[in-house]
């Protein structure tokens, strides 16, 4: 597949090479180098740095190779919105020069930092996951920042701001004890951290920067090596380094296998160091070597990331007018006819729809929400490929396409509204569950990436991808600091005190997070539900690093309380306040 590509000039950029619009050096004239859009600055090469000193000029303080566009002929127009740059574009292989220079020798904080990460891991991860995921995440962000700044790269705004984002998600294991909203968090917060390591900004650097982090676990140990052998033989602190491992590593060792073999000892030491015993030892050294291997992944990856950014998708072959408009204009007035008698039903107007149908109120409801979820989705698609084929000859073209795709996004968001409200009105009727929050919230999302498609239209697409990433990560953020579980139990003890209904069976299978609001119903609906929580969570405690917030709440309060009810008055239970 080709790719649009901004070449690089062949000579140094100096004051020896100023560049004529067609491309070529014309004058000794000073010229300054392009600036980059880079999150992170790259390494400056040695030569063009002092090459551009004896000239007398300026020092480049960013990359020496700015992000690449497309290659426009010259005196080409280009605009802000949606569409391609205009003229004819130049094409490389698609994997052409993605390789950023060589890392930098690494330093000893680096090696410091990779090896507390490893350790970290190996004491606090054998538990479970909460708090300290957190903790061993600091570690390695901070072995991550030392071989950027080794390499001469610069944390920018946008790098800060991804950092802290995937920082920030690893706290919603810390807090909630359900495991699908923390799985999100951490999938999330290893893209956002993608984001800051390789400073990527187009959506091939979005979406493809993770595989820079798999390319760097195979390059990253034989650079960390290297960089310990240099320092182990030919520097003065090798001797002291090696000391201080061999001591870690005895007393991590031996002090483990003492706190397992003595209950005294164990409690001096306290939750500092976890029970090991001779089993316990490969489970351990897999959990050091993770941690080792993530921390250099992301340190090599920070001294010398793959630049993805420099993949520059070209526009697709430019359709007449009537080609390209005429299918969206009918699309269009599809989705009007639709959006009318939306309005006309989901606000006001069921009982007329209903005798039609045949359908219950539930059932219209459920019966509509996933075609249009569906439809939503493939809006977006429509919308992408409609970009790539847009006219683009000039303003008339550009209005036409603002028109007709803004128009497509104003209905859209109809839709996204009245499946919304649909879903809503199936709520009312059964109750809110898991999966049912889940897919409001996609839906939410996308309606939300809709209104940045319609001010890219208006504003420019550049800033487009980084926005919808930031905001998929802030949705994941604001889902876990929600606590899904919690809003779930919620809804539903509600539901069970206006109407009486309550599914039991399903609440037995919440997380600890649902127990606060469970702990409002009234017995012996309180006790059933609770006992299936109380059993799933077991009677030993986790030590303090690897319990959530969420399961010290519910503990406290089935401590508290706890379930007494019998066998029959959960049946009885049950049978009163089940959906039939």
């Amino acid at each position: 597949m080709p790719v649009a590509r901004r070449p690089r000039h062949a000579c140094v950029p100096s004051a020896a090479c100023a560049v004529r619009p067609g491309g070529g050096p014309v004058s000794d004239t000073p010229s300054t180098p392009e600036p980059s859009d880079s999150d992170v600055g790259d390494p400056p090469r040695d030569a063009a740095r002092r090459s551009v000193a004896r000239s007398g000029g300026a020092v480049p303080e960013g990359p020496e190779d700015a992000v690449p566009g497309p290659r426009v002929a010259p005196g080409s127009p280009s605009h802000g919105d949606w569409a391609y740059p205009v003229g004819k574009t130049e094409t490389e292989p698609l994997l052409a020069d993605l390789r950023a220079e060589p890392p930098a020798p690494i330093r000893t904080g680096t090696l410091g930092a990779v090896g507390a990460t490893g350790l970290l891991s190996m004491l606090l991860l054998g538990d479970g996951l909460a708090l300290n995921l957190l903790i061993v995440a600091v570690p390695a962000a901070l072995a991550a920042y030392f071989a950027a700044e080794q390499a001469g790269r610069r944390p920018r705004p946008w790098t800060l701001v991804w950092a802290i984002g995937g920082l920030g998600l690893l706290v919603v294991p810390a807090l909630r004890d359900a495991a699908w909203p923390s799985f999100l968090a951490v999938v999330a917060a290893l893209a956002l951290g993608s984001l800051a390591l390789h400073g990527s900004r187009t959506w091939p650097g979005i979406l493809l920067g993770p595989l820079g982090l798999f390319e760097a676990l195979l390059t990253g140990p034989g650079w960390g090596w290297h960089g310990v052998r240099s320092r182990a033989s030919g520097s003065r602190s090798g001797p002291v380094l090696r000391s201080a491992a061999v001591t870690a590593v005895l007393l991590l060792v031996f002090g483990a296998l003492f706190a397992g073999a003595d209950a005294a000892f164990a409690g001096l030491l306290g939750d500092l160091l976890p029970d090991a015993s001779v089993g316990e030892g490969p489970w351990r050294l897999l959990l050091f070597a993770a941690g080792v291997l993530g921390a250099l992944a992301a340190a090599r990856t920070a001294a010398s990331p793959l630049r993805w950014d420099r993949l520059v998708v070209g526009p697709g072959r430019e359709r007449g007018r009537v080609e390209w408009a005429l299918p969206l204009i009918v699309l269009n007035l599809l989705f009007a006819a639709f959006n009318v008698v939306q309005l006309a039903v989901l606000f006001g107007g069921y009982d007329a729809v209903l005798e039609k149908t045949g359908l219950s109120y539930s059932e219209y409801a459920r019966q509509g929400f996933w075609q249009l979820l569906l439809a939503t989705l493939l809006t977006l698609v429509v919308i992408v490929l409609a970009l790539r084929w847009a006219p683009r000859d000039g303003a008339r073209d550009r209005g036409l396409v603002r028109a007709v795709l803004g128009t497509l996004c104003v209905l859209t968001l109809v839709v996204v509204a009245s499946a919304v409200r649909r879903m809503d009105m199936y709520v009312d009727a059964y109750g809110l569950t898991r999966l049912r929050v889940s897919v409001v919230a996609v839906e939410l999302w996308l309606g939300l990436v809709i209104v940045l498609i319609m001010a890219a239209g208006v504003w420019g697409a550049r800033w487009l991808p980084r926005a919808v990433a930031a905001s998929a990560a802030a949705g994941v953020l604001a889902f876990g600091l929600l606590s899904p579980d919690a809003l779930v139990a919620e809804r539903n003890v509600q539901r069970y005190e206006d109407a009486g209904k309550f599914d039991l069976e399903y609440a037995r299978g919440l997380s600890a997070d649902a127990v606060p609001a469970i702990d409002e119903l009234p017995e012996p609906l309180r006790s059933c539900v609770l006992a299936g929580i109380a059993d799933s969570l077991g009677s030993e405690r986790d030590p303090w690093y690897a319990t959530s917030l969420g399961e010290s709440r519910a503990r406290e309060i089935i401590e508290a309380r706890p379930p007494g009810a019998g066998p029959g008055d959960c049946q009885d239970s049950e049978r009163e306040t089940s959906y039939r």
